[in-house]
Protein backbone atom coordinates (compact mmCIF):
# COMPACT_ATOMS: atom_id res chain seq x y z
CA UNK A 1 0.00 0.00 0.00
CA UNK A 2 1.20 3.61 -0.90
CA UNK A 3 0.56 6.23 1.67
CA UNK A 4 0.00 9.57 0.14
CA UNK A 5 0.15 12.41 1.82
CA UNK A 6 -1.59 16.07 -0.31
CA UNK A 7 -0.40 19.47 0.40
CA UNK A 8 -2.36 21.86 -1.39
CA UNK A 9 -4.36 25.16 0.32
CA UNK A 10 -7.33 24.45 -2.13
CA UNK A 11 -9.89 22.21 -0.02
CA UNK A 12 -11.58 21.29 -3.71
CA UNK A 13 -8.03 20.33 -4.84
CA UNK A 14 -7.20 18.24 -1.74
CA UNK A 15 -10.74 16.33 -1.23
CA UNK A 16 -10.99 15.51 -5.14
CA UNK A 17 -7.41 14.06 -5.69
CA UNK A 18 -7.87 11.96 -2.15
CA UNK A 19 -11.32 10.38 -3.56
CA UNK A 20 -9.76 9.72 -6.93
CA UNK A 21 -6.63 7.81 -5.24
CA UNK A 22 -8.59 5.92 -2.02
CA UNK A 23 -10.42 4.55 -4.84
CA UNK A 24 -7.03 2.82 -6.08
CA UNK A 25 -6.61 -0.65 -4.09
CA UNK A 26 -3.03 0.28 -3.87
CA UNK A 27 -3.01 3.55 -2.64
CA UNK A 28 -4.42 5.44 0.42
CA UNK A 29 -4.27 9.29 1.80
CA UNK A 30 -3.30 9.03 5.08
CA UNK A 31 -3.65 12.64 5.33
CA UNK A 32 -4.31 16.65 3.43
CA UNK A 33 -2.03 19.87 4.84
CA UNK A 34 -3.05 23.27 4.12
CA UNK A 35 0.21 24.68 3.82
CA UNK A 36 3.39 24.02 3.54
CA UNK A 37 4.28 24.65 7.35
CA UNK A 38 1.94 21.73 7.64
CA UNK A 39 2.87 19.29 5.37
CA UNK A 40 6.18 19.37 6.57
CA UNK A 41 5.00 18.75 10.31
CA UNK A 42 2.54 16.10 8.69
CA UNK A 43 5.25 14.77 6.97
CA UNK A 44 7.50 13.89 10.20
CA UNK A 45 4.10 12.57 11.92
CA UNK A 46 2.70 10.14 9.24
CA UNK A 47 5.90 9.03 7.24
CA UNK A 48 4.14 9.28 3.65
CA UNK A 49 5.95 7.45 0.84
CA UNK A 50 4.64 10.33 -1.58
CA UNK A 51 3.81 13.80 -0.95
CA UNK A 52 1.44 15.45 -3.41
CA UNK A 53 3.07 19.19 -3.03
CA UNK A 54 1.46 22.09 -4.58
CA UNK A 55 4.03 24.63 -5.55
CA UNK A 56 2.23 28.10 -4.54
CA UNK A 57 1.00 27.50 -0.98
CA UNK A 58 0.94 30.29 1.87
CA UNK A 59 3.08 30.11 4.98
CA UNK A 60 5.31 28.01 3.51
CA UNK A 61 5.64 27.23 -0.32
CA UNK A 62 5.95 23.99 -2.14
CA UNK A 63 9.90 24.69 -3.10
CA UNK A 64 10.68 24.81 0.35
CA UNK A 65 8.57 22.29 1.88
CA UNK A 66 10.11 19.94 -0.55
CA UNK A 67 13.62 20.89 0.28
CA UNK A 68 12.77 20.44 3.87
CA UNK A 69 11.32 17.24 3.63
CA UNK A 70 13.76 15.27 1.18
CA UNK A 71 17.03 17.12 3.32
CA UNK A 72 15.36 15.33 6.75
CA UNK A 73 18.11 12.28 7.30
CA UNK A 74 17.37 9.03 5.99
CA UNK A 75 13.91 10.67 4.47
CA UNK A 76 12.59 8.13 1.85
CA UNK A 77 9.44 9.99 0.86
CA UNK A 78 9.01 11.05 -2.33
CA UNK A 79 7.62 14.76 -3.62
CA UNK A 80 5.52 14.65 -6.70
CA UNK A 81 5.19 18.52 -6.89
CA UNK A 82 1.76 19.87 -8.15
CA UNK A 83 1.27 22.59 -10.71
CA UNK A 84 -1.23 24.48 -13.56
CA UNK A 85 1.40 24.35 -16.73
CA UNK A 86 4.72 22.33 -17.27
CA UNK A 87 7.13 24.62 -18.60
CA UNK A 88 7.36 26.49 -15.43
CA UNK A 89 10.38 27.83 -13.66
CA UNK A 90 8.90 26.85 -10.51
CA UNK A 91 8.97 23.42 -10.97
CA UNK A 92 12.58 23.33 -12.07
CA UNK A 93 13.46 24.45 -8.82
CA UNK A 94 11.34 22.28 -6.94
CA UNK A 95 13.03 19.10 -8.91
CA UNK A 96 16.08 20.83 -7.51
CA UNK A 97 15.15 20.70 -3.80
CA UNK A 98 14.57 17.41 -4.46
CA UNK A 99 11.12 16.63 -5.90
CA UNK A 100 10.99 13.57 -8.20
CA UNK A 101 8.46 14.64 -10.74
CA UNK A 102 5.48 16.88 -11.43
CA UNK A 103 1.79 16.70 -12.11
CA UNK A 104 -0.55 18.58 -14.10
CA UNK A 105 -3.13 19.63 -11.97
CA UNK A 106 -5.56 18.69 -14.55
CA UNK A 107 -4.56 15.28 -15.15
CA UNK A 108 -6.80 11.96 -15.51
CA UNK A 109 -7.73 10.06 -12.08
CA UNK A 110 -5.22 7.15 -14.16
CA UNK A 111 -2.59 9.75 -15.14
CA UNK A 112 -2.68 10.69 -11.21
CA UNK A 113 -3.00 7.00 -9.38
CA UNK A 114 -0.25 6.15 -12.11
CA UNK A 115 2.46 9.25 -11.39
CA UNK A 116 2.18 8.35 -7.44
CA UNK A 117 2.84 4.59 -8.60
CA UNK A 118 6.06 5.43 -10.73
CA UNK A 119 7.24 8.53 -8.16
CA UNK A 120 7.21 5.40 -5.28
CA UNK A 121 8.80 2.82 -7.20
CA UNK A 122 11.92 4.98 -7.98
CA UNK A 123 12.06 3.14 -11.04
CA UNK A 124 11.53 6.18 -13.63
CA UNK A 125 11.90 9.59 -14.92
CA UNK A 126 8.03 10.75 -14.01
CA UNK A 127 6.61 11.66 -18.00
CA UNK A 128 9.69 11.25 -19.00
CA UNK A 129 10.13 13.58 -22.11
CA UNK A 130 8.00 16.09 -20.42
CA UNK A 131 10.12 15.87 -17.54
CA UNK A 132 13.64 16.19 -19.62
CA UNK A 133 12.36 18.92 -21.95
CA UNK A 134 11.65 20.85 -18.65
CA UNK A 135 15.25 20.03 -17.19
CA UNK A 136 17.17 21.09 -20.32
CA UNK A 137 15.13 24.12 -20.61
CA UNK A 138 15.34 25.83 -17.47
CA UNK A 139 19.83 24.26 -17.36
CA UNK A 140 19.85 26.37 -20.65
CA UNK A 141 19.70 29.41 -17.95
CA UNK A 142 22.55 27.74 -16.22
CA UNK A 143 26.09 29.98 -17.93
CA UNK A 144 27.99 27.14 -17.86
CA UNK A 145 28.18 23.92 -15.54
CA UNK A 146 28.59 24.35 -12.32
CA UNK A 147 32.18 23.41 -11.75
CA UNK A 148 31.51 21.40 -8.45
CA UNK A 149 29.11 19.06 -9.76
CA UNK A 150 31.37 18.59 -12.58
CA UNK A 151 34.55 17.45 -10.54
CA UNK A 152 31.98 14.89 -8.69
CA UNK A 153 31.59 13.36 -12.07
CA UNK A 154 35.28 11.61 -11.87
CA UNK A 155 33.85 9.38 -9.24
CA UNK A 156 31.99 7.70 -11.36
CA UNK A 157 33.52 4.75 -13.90
CA UNK A 158 33.24 5.39 -17.33
CA UNK A 159 30.26 2.70 -17.41
CA UNK A 160 28.59 4.38 -14.87
CA UNK A 161 29.16 7.91 -16.40
CA UNK A 162 27.28 6.36 -19.62
CA UNK A 163 24.58 5.14 -17.72
CA UNK A 164 23.78 8.58 -16.41
CA UNK A 165 23.81 9.88 -19.50
CA UNK A 166 21.29 7.97 -20.85
CA UNK A 167 19.18 8.17 -17.51
CA UNK A 168 19.14 12.18 -18.29
CA UNK A 169 17.93 11.75 -21.61
CA UNK A 170 15.13 9.67 -20.51
CA UNK A 171 15.60 6.03 -20.71
CA UNK A 172 14.48 3.08 -18.48
CA UNK A 173 16.72 0.34 -16.98
CA UNK A 174 15.51 -1.69 -19.66
CA UNK A 175 15.65 0.71 -22.69
CA UNK A 176 19.64 1.00 -21.25
CA UNK A 177 19.91 -2.56 -20.54
CA UNK A 178 18.75 -3.12 -24.55
CA UNK A 179 21.06 -0.17 -25.61
CA UNK A 180 24.26 -1.38 -24.01
CA UNK A 181 23.69 -4.67 -24.43
CA UNK A 182 23.01 -5.95 -20.50
CA UNK A 183 21.36 -7.37 -17.96
CA UNK A 184 18.56 -4.92 -16.90
CA UNK A 185 19.55 -6.32 -13.05
CA UNK A 186 23.21 -4.86 -14.20
CA UNK A 187 21.78 -1.89 -15.22
CA UNK A 188 19.61 -1.15 -11.65
CA UNK A 189 23.28 -2.05 -9.99
CA UNK A 190 24.99 0.63 -12.22
CA UNK A 191 22.24 3.03 -11.29
CA UNK A 192 22.53 2.41 -7.47
CA UNK A 193 25.84 3.39 -7.30
CA UNK A 194 25.57 6.48 -8.98
CA UNK A 195 22.91 7.60 -6.57
CA UNK A 196 24.85 7.21 -3.76
CA UNK A 197 28.58 8.09 -5.08
CA UNK A 198 26.95 11.39 -5.85
CA UNK A 199 24.66 11.20 -2.97
CA UNK A 200 21.27 11.57 -4.73
CA UNK A 201 17.46 10.73 -4.22
CA UNK A 202 16.40 9.61 -7.32
CA UNK A 203 16.45 9.25 -11.17
CA UNK A 204 15.18 12.46 -11.35
CA UNK A 205 17.85 14.01 -9.44
CA UNK A 206 20.42 12.21 -11.26
CA UNK A 207 19.23 13.45 -14.62
CA UNK A 208 19.04 16.98 -12.92
CA UNK A 209 22.61 16.79 -12.42
CA UNK A 210 23.70 15.44 -15.44
CA UNK A 211 22.38 18.45 -17.57
CA UNK A 212 24.14 21.05 -14.55
CA UNK A 213 27.22 19.12 -14.25
CA UNK A 214 27.43 19.65 -18.51
CA UNK A 215 27.57 15.92 -18.98
CA UNK A 216 24.28 16.22 -21.11
CA UNK A 217 23.51 19.29 -22.96
CA UNK A 218 19.99 21.06 -24.24
CA UNK A 219 19.85 20.16 -28.03
CA UNK A 220 21.55 22.95 -30.11
CA UNK A 221 24.21 23.93 -27.40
Amino acid sequence: MIRVLIADDQMMVRQGFTVLLNAEPDIEVVGQAVDGLDAVAQVLELAPDVVLMDIRMPELGGIEATRRVTGEAGSMVKVLVLTTFDLDEYVYEALRAGASGFLLKDASADELAQAVRVVASGEALLAPNITKRLIAEFSRLTESPRAPLKGQVGALTERETEVLSLIAQGLSNAEIASGLVLAEQTVKTHVSRILVKLGLRDRTQAAVFAYECGLVRPAGY
